[in-house]
């Protein structure tokens, strides 16, 4: 496309662009694609992710089967909540939340997060422009050199209309898959808001052979438990969003990639391209600075729904079929969960499960060892969470909450003594071994 346009040519194919880009590719998105093109070409485009379009594609997306909030609905939720917020105060400290929760439609729900999800996308967007942009400035030739950077301009334009149009796919197909506000693991909402998507849970349900009831009554306590974490960690969502920002804005495309594959590109073919874009094979290897980001943003997530999953579970004990919910939210996000294909889509984050159910299994040992109210003060600050070394030996954090001596720092004490006395030359005689000899 790039080569057409920089030689004046006008071989632009939105229908070939639409499926290089994970559009769909019916005869309304085509010309609205087409559309917007032409305005980011004519200069009159956003440069960076368009809000509206964004919007505007997610609402195609959740129009088609939503269904709205009945009032026999609004009565069951609202004693589920009721019921659910009791038994969460046997379970933890943090406080109650300061507004009631809400029931949302999927169109509502993307209306509410699209504003933080365009936060976390636009380093993405951002980077991956400014990536092309040098590209082309390093590698044309002198003569073409003002050509090429009139039309870095139209450049970013016409990737924030494809990645706006795409980043509104993405989240309007994650409405129809979540059930709550904290179903991605960061609160898309405002603080210390709760809400509960009744069509998704009804679907969510279907298959469980599990009363509807407790179904309804176990995600409304994952819910609550997750809002008032955030409402009383008050650091803790901008903690999140700079992380993930942080590691997004680090982001950058492996330009001999692109060559490769535009050698071998048949534009009646766009499946390759397709795959490359969809797998992050075109984003380069990562940085050291981000892996650090990544590895912190992990451990914290990690943190967050395990503390979420060990007081649900404590809230919960009172439902026969609790478990079995909890084992299908596990295998759920085992197999790519919404707030994995999300982050994975929009800033290439690849949550680990292993660390969450290792983070599961520390929160127990730390409430087991020192009880609930001293676990819930560990989130007061960034600086007494759990580290991702807690997370391999929970040992450590225990004996440093309560107290008590771990192993390591036996050994550790041991070895200091010892190294104490060898400074001071206070060190004994070694016995003389015994002789066997005779006489």
């Amino acid at each position: 496309m790039l080569e057409n346009l920089l030689s004046g040519q006008a071989g632009v194919d939105p229908t070939a662009l639409a499926g290089a880009a994970g559009l769909p590719n019916d005869p309304a998105s085509v010309q609205a694609l087409f559309s917007q093109l032409q305005s980011a070409m004519a200069g009159a485009g956003t440069e960076g992710i368009d809000p509206q379009v964004a919007l505007k594609q997610g609402r195609e997306r959740t129009a088609a089967g939503q269904l709205s909030v009945t009032d026999d609905e609004r009565a069951v939720y609202d004693q589920a909540l009721h019921v659910a917020g009791l038994w969460l105060d046997e379970a933890v400290s943090v406080s109650t939340l300061g507004s009631e929760p809400r029931l949302l439609t999927r169109t509502e729900w993307l209306e509410q997060t699209m504003p933080l999800w365009i936060q976390l996308a636009e380093p993405v967007s951002s980077s991956i422009a400014d990536s092309l942009t040098r590209a082309l400035t390093e590698q044309a030739p002198e003569e073409m050199q003002s050509m090429v950077q009139g039309a870095s301009r139209m450049l970013r334009g016409v990737g924030g209309t494809l990645f706006s149009m795409q980043l509104g796919q993405v989240v309007g197909q994650l409405a129809t898959e979540v059930v709550s506000g904290g179903d991605v693991g960061i609160p898309l909402l405002d603080d210390g808001q709760a809400a509960l998507l009744p069509q998704n849970i009804r679907e969510f349900g279907a298959d469980l052979d599990i009363p509807v009831d407790q179904v309804q009554l176990y995600l409304a306590v994952r819910e609550l438990a997750h809002a008032r974490l955030f409402r009383h960690a008050r650091w803790l969502r901008l903690h999140l969003i700079t992380s993930i920002t942080e590691y997004a804005r680090g982001i950058s495309i492996d330009t001999e990639r692109i060559e490769r594959l535009a050698e071998d590109f048949d534009p009646s073919n766009t499946e390759s391209l397709r795959n490359a874009v969809a797998n992050g094979s075109l984003i380069a290897t990562q940085s050291d600075a981000q892996k650090a980001a990544l590895g912190r943003l992990e451990t914290i997530l990690a943190l967050v729904e395990g503390w979420v999953d060990v007081v649900t579970s404590a809230a919960t004990s009172r439902l026969p079929k609790a478990e079995q919910i909890n084992e299908t939210i596990r295998r759920r996000r085992a197999t790519g969960g919404p707030a994995e294909s999300a982050f994975a889509t929009l800033v290439g984050l690849e949550l680990r499960p292993r660390r969450l159910r290792e983070a599961s299994a520390l929160w127990a040992a730390v409430t087991e060892a020192v009880g609930i109210d001293e676990r819930d003060a560990l989130w007061a600050h960034p600086d007494l969470l759990p580290t991702s070394e807690d997370l391999d030996d929970p040992s450590r954090l225990v004996a440093r909450v309560s107290g008590a001596p771990s192993e390591t720092d036996a050994a550790d004490d041991e070895f200091d003594q010892a190294l104490e006395a060898l400074l001071r030359g206070d060190v004994g005689e070694a016995p003389k071994p015994e002789d066997d000899s005779t006489p």
